[in-house]
């Protein structure tokens, strides 16, 4: 019997490790990008005393990626190397808790970077839009109360979603199903999945109006400076904050559709869609933090600062 279990044994550590690998890379790639925004906010924070409202925003979002991609490596080592530790309560549970915790914070502190942009940056002669406007930097600490609360609450629901379902088969986080035993699925299940869903929905819907808005803001604009030739800096400016809206709108898209697959792969053993589907997940927190960094000035000048590449090329201007 040993002879007979050791080939797939030896298969599924082979599988466990790559998977591991592959997840560490894009987690610590990811990590280093967000520390890097996190770092240089901190510093020009300490030498102006102030920050603006985008950068409180860029760094509570770079914060909470840091610590989404933290937890969430910490979840998928346990769960491809040594599953058994997730039966030890309450460890499952608070993986869960603080996994969706940050998912959310993520997903909503990205969604008021993007209502910001759309408030500031855009030009509308609408009372209200100008009231938003002129009152939208003191709104901004609210805002991420807010996404703070609602996070916190999708967090204790998950905790609770995941303290009650019970396995069916505990010899199953043994083959190696991405460490995830093999769950039952409880009625209870599917009004968590349809309360994430809606929140997603939500948060989806907001991000696409902003981008929807600046779009057209964006329209007006370039119209009425078609006849000057002159740079333009609010044109730069919604350059800059279309680029940011855009990218976090298809993050969005591709986030939406791989929850809606996790629902339905969730229940699959040892499926390679749940796989790709996490590779996805791991991607999108360090991607799109790059793409904020060369929306933002101040972030692409310290990041060109340190890369050799400026160097180089600063050496072969001064030796022409």
């Amino acid at each position: 019997m040993e002879a007979c279990h050791s080939p797939q044994q030896y298969k599924v550590t082979s599988y466990g490790a790559t998977a591991v690998a592959i997840m560490s890379l894009e987690a610590f790639a990811g990590m280093w990008i967000n520390a890097f925004i996190v770092c240089v906010l901190c510093i020009g924070w300490m030498k102006k005393k102030t920050l603006i409202s985008n950068e409180k925003i860029l760094l509570l979002l770079g914060s909470s990626r840091i610590c989404l991609l933290c937890v969430s490596w910490a979840y998928s080592f346990l769960s491809l190397i040594f599953p058994k530790y997730l039966y030890v309560h309450p460890i499952l549970q608070l993986a869960v808790f603080f996994q969706a915790f940050f998912n959310q914070g993520n997903l909503w502190v990205s969604a008021c970077l993007c209502v910001f942009y759309c408030i500031k940056i855009a030009n509308f002669r609408n009372s209200f839009f100008i009231y938003l406007k002129v009152k939208i930097d003191r709104m901004v600490l609210l805002f991420l109360l807010g996404s703070g609360i609602l996070a916190f609450t999708i967090g204790i629901i998950a905790y609770d979603v995941a303290d009650k379902p019970h396995c069916n088969n505990r010899n199953s986080t043994e083959q190696g199903n991405f460490g995830r035993a093999n769950i039952k699925m409880d009625e209870h299940f599917f009004p968590y999945f349809f309360l994430t869903g809606f929140v997603y929905a939500v948060s989806f819907m907001i991000v696409i109006f902003s981008a929807v808005f600046l779009l057209f803001s964006l329209w007006r604009h370039k119209r009425k400076m078609q006849t000057n030739s002159m740079k333009d800096l609010s044109m730069e400016a919604h350059i800059r904050a279309m680029k940011s809206v855009l990218s976090f709108l298809v993050m969005y898209s591709i986030n939406f559709v791989c929850l809606v697959l996790e629902m339905v792969y969730v229940t699959k053993k040892g499926s390679y869609m749940a796989f790709l589907i996490l590779v996805f997940q791991y991607t999108f927190p360090g991607l799109h933090s790059l793409i904020l960094i060369f929306s933002n000035p101040k972030l692409e000048k310290a990041l060109l600062k340190i890369l050799p590449l400026e160097r180089s090329v600063k050496g072969m201007v001064c030796m022409s």
